[in-house]
């Protein structure tokens, strides 16, 4: 294994830290962050109604504010904040959520996270890397129930590391797969990336592969306990990991996603943390995070800490901590994901998320062989017991049942990839989100892009019911002047009959 302790003694560069550092300080500050919880205990009503009008102006909070959202307690104010996160939802990214599915493409691992199924010392578990036609194959089947976006996860190995990305990246685009219901090909329009913090020349190939956004997770914000989760391997280095999406920056990625992993630490203090990171992108940079997750820590094979940790977030706190960031970042996505269970998950949705996956399977290989085992749900293949994930999932309802589920409460569902390759990424789609621009664009893309899917993978019963969500969206669409402005409305009708009569992948 001298091998991998050497590529492991290369990963890190100093300098690549240091650049971002602030007098030789990073920006998160447990003393700064205690205090500001610790002295915004008991906010006054009045005071919270004024956070709650500034957010509501598309306006980010500043940390003592958060502070107070995050100490209320009364649940008269609790009830004002998630009607403003639904207002601010509504406001920035309209009434859609948009779709995903994950590719997990490794278990290779060289860290040793308590928390995680994939850490190097867990025997437990069958080690696997996909290879190039494995991947098309996971491709397959996901593009086969509708997906158009997708997220690569790949673990921190020699095995997975740049090389392995890019060619990965590539062969997941060139996979068209015929859809369900008729001859239409369909395909994954964009890929983000979930990976391990790398150096800015490998970030530049990885811009250079044709990338949407890339993630990367703290985990937890809260130094101490960062080390203790964090024992060994790369990711025991906080700073390099801190600074990945700054270093992303540099190298020309300008879409990014911070997250937290709920349950490791005190869920304030991460959402505080979350705060800074946002704080600092912006000083630094000028553009916060495109998206913001919150993964809330589940049962992982062979580990008691995932299951055993005193910070588990209960379903009442993990409804606040969503809320409260919607507003205090509220031009930011939110994603929630299907490890929560049905009812908390869709509830996380109404109050303000923006996108989250379904159908998913984290196990290496796992979508191809559910369907090969006539199993396309998770839940059908974690009762084969054969799902060897990261952790556990707990919500297995099918993209098809979630979309029904979502039309039911009024919402339409999105596939749309228009704006990274329209450009509308970085700085330019921060003004737009601030402004609301961007979610009236994105009203439109919606629904092509839901037209595309009932009348390619829908089942009877979504198709109906999301044949009346188009009438709505429609009507509205007609009604609202915005679109009035120059040939927009009729550019947008063009293209909905276009999408109608068969045409596909037409976005504006």
């Amino acid at each position: 294994m001298a091998y991998i302790q050497n590529w492991q003694d290369r990963i890190i560069k100093q300098d690549e830290i240091e650049k971002y550092l602030i007098n030789g300080k990073d920006f998160i500050d447990e003393n700064k962050i205690t205090t500001h919880l610790e002295t915004n205990k008991n906010p006054d009503k009045n005071k919270i109604r004024d956070i709650i009008q500034k957010a509501i102006s598309i306006e980010r909070l500043e940390p003592n504010e958060v502070a107070s959202l995050l100490n209320v307690t009364d649940n008269e104010l609790w009830e004002e904040i998630y009607e403003a996160a639904i207002i601010i939802k509504r406001k920035v990214y309209d009434n859609r959520i948009v779709f995903f599915a994950p590719l997990y493409c490794s278990n290779l691992c060289v860290n040793s996270c308590l928390y995680c199924g994939f850490r190097r010392e867990n025997g437990k578990i069958d080690r696997r890397l996909l290879n190039m036609e494995e991947v098309k194959n996971e491709t397959r089947a996901i593009t086969r129930v509708g997906h158009k976006r997708m997220i690569i996860v790949f673990g921190e190995h020699q095995f997975s590391d740049i090389d392995y990305m890019i060619e990965a990246i590539q062969n997941v685009y060139s996979v068209k797969e015929k859809a369900q219901n008729n001859d239409k090909m369909g395909e994954i329009r964009r890929i983000n990336v979930n990976a391990a913090p790398m150096e800015i020349s490998k970030l530049k190939r990885l811009y250079n592969a044709g990338i949407g956004t890339y993630q990367v997770f703290q985990e937890t914000y809260h130094k101490p306990t960062y080390n203790l989760v964090h024992p060994k391997g790369i990711k025991s280095n906080y700073r390099w990991r801190l600074y990945a999406l700054h270093r992303a920056m540099d190298a020309g990625i300008d879409d990014l996603a911070i997250g937290a992993l709920f349950g490791i630490y005190d869920w304030k203090f991460e959402v505080m943390g979350l705060l800074y990171h946002a704080i600092d992108l912006e000083r630094q940079f000028n553009i916060g995070p495109h998206t913001i997750s919150f993964p809330r820590l589940t049962p992982a094979i062979d580990s008691d800490y995932s299951a055993n940790s005193k910070y588990l977030v209960n379903d009442n706190d993990m409804k606040k901590l969503v809320a409260v960031l919607r507003l205090a970042v509220p031009y930011s996505g939110l994603i929630c994901t299907v490890r929560e269970k049905p009812d908390i998950h869709m509830e996380l949705l109404k109050i303000g998320c923006t996108q989250t996956d379904a159908s998913s399977n984290i196990g290496i290989g796992g979508y191809t062989e559910a369907m090969q085992n006539e199993a396309i749900h998770q839940k059908e293949y974690l009762k084969n017991g054969k799902n060897k994930g990261q952790f556990t999932l707990n919500d297995n309802r099918s993209l098809d049942e979630m979309i029904r589920e979502i039309a039911k409460l009024g919402m339409i569902s999105s596939f749309c990839t228009a704006g990274y390759r329209c450009g509308r990424t970085g700085d330019k789609i921060m003004s737009l989100l601030k402004t609301g621009t961007e979610g009236k664009f994105c009203k439109l893309n919606a629904v092509l892009t839901y037209k595309e899917f009932l009348d390619d993978y829908a089942s009877e019963e979504t198709r109906v019911i999301g044949e009346k969500i188009i009438i709505d969206e429609l009507e509205e669409i007609e009604k609202m002047p915005f679109y009035k402005k120059g040939k927009l409305y009729n550019n947008f009708i063009e293209k909905y009959i276009k999408i109608s009569g068969g045409e596909r992948d037409i976005y504006i």
